[in-house]
């Protein structure tokens, strides 16, 4: 019995800390499925480490699953993927404890698609450092520590990631409500072809962006406001063929993801399509078609339990 009470002790404590630790993975990796990877890894070394002589447990997992983390950022196969021009961040639902921390803007914003999407221009060390002092407040000595880096160093990597970030950046925090009502606006214009309304909800410079339901190699990128708007037109109109390709009627909510306003296409209990809104000025400035199945299996699960009473088509 003594040898056991430890174990089960060592392993609630890190039970205690999974959903921060998932929640920091998330932010490196852009990536629900990789994070959890990742969080099984570091698992899987606090169990063979001696943890006698682990002093500081949270501090020790953290620097584990950064690491982690920038070893998947530099792997062959992250490369890849990601300059294929066929990678996007994986959705997740608010509510979902992946997303993390959420009383300060930064650490909302971290977590949004467009910045998740944004620290793919970062070193991955920028986009370390970027996290663990943006999302998780930790001081530059900590930084510095958790990555093997002088506190200077720390401090350079966060104004390039910071300055690289600001220069793409499109807005703020949105209301809510406003949001809201954008959405479904550009949904009722979209489903009856309102090409002219479409177009007025839209940015001068909008862009719009699609996984193509896993189909293309690349994304698809729509760059103006009335490519955007025919685009919308096209996919948002209803046709048998659509409905078979789905599996069925879908049901159309709105819900919140990545704390932003989004469009959920349902077909029972199963998500087969997110769209994705960033707004700036009370308009739309950016679109994300996500649609492959294996980037909506996190949405699906947590949509599952939770469910959503926002909605707007009940057969589409």
């Amino acid at each position: 019995m003594d040898g056991i009470v430890p174990d089960r002790f060592d392993a609630a404590r890190f039970e205690a800390g999974r959903s921060r630790l998932a929640s920091l993975a998330y932010r490196l990796l852009g990536s629900a499925t990789d994070a959890e990877d990742a969080v099984q890894d570091a698992f899987l070394q606090w169990q063979a480490a001696d943890r006698k002589r682990i002093q500081v447990p949270e501090a020790w997992l953290t620097k584990v699953v950064t690491n982690l983390c920038l070893d998947r950022l530099r792997s062959a196969r992250a490369r890849r993927e990601r300059a294929a021009g066929a990678w996007l961040p994986e959705p997740v639902l608010d509510g979902d404890p992946m997303l993390g921390p959420a009383d300060t803007f930064e650490q909302r914003e971290s977590v949004s698609l467009a910045v998740l999407t944004l620290m793919e221009r970062l070193s991955p060390v920028e986009r370390a450092v970027y996290v663990l002092r943006e999302a998780f407040s930790y001081s530059h000595a900590e930084v510095a520590e958790i990555l093997d880096l002088t506190e200077s160093a720390s401090q350079q990597h966060l104004h390039r990631a910071r300055r690289r970030i600001a220069a793409a950046r499109r807005g703020g925090d949105v209301d809510p409500v406003s949001a809201r009502r954008v959405v479904e606006e550009f949904l009722a214009a979209a489903s009856s072809g309102r090409t002219e309304r479409l177009v007025a909800l839209l940015t001068d410079d909008a862009t719009a962006i699609s996984d193509g339901a896993g189909l293309t190699e690349s994304l698809l990128r729509y760059d103006t406001p009335q490519r955007i708007a025919a685009v919308a037109r096209a996919g948002f109109t209803p046709t048998p063929a659509k409905r078979r390709f789905a599996g069925g009627t879908p049901a159309v909510h709105y819900a919140s993801v990545n704390r932003a306003p989004a469009l959920l296409f349902v077909v029972g209990d199963q998500i087969i399509g997110a769209v994705t809104f960033d707004l700036a000025g009370g308009r739309i400035a950016t679109v994300r078609g996500i649609a492959a199945p294996g980037r909506l299996l996190r949405l699906t699960e947590a949509w599952r339990r939770h469910g959503s009473d926002a909605l707007l088509i009940e057969q589409w």
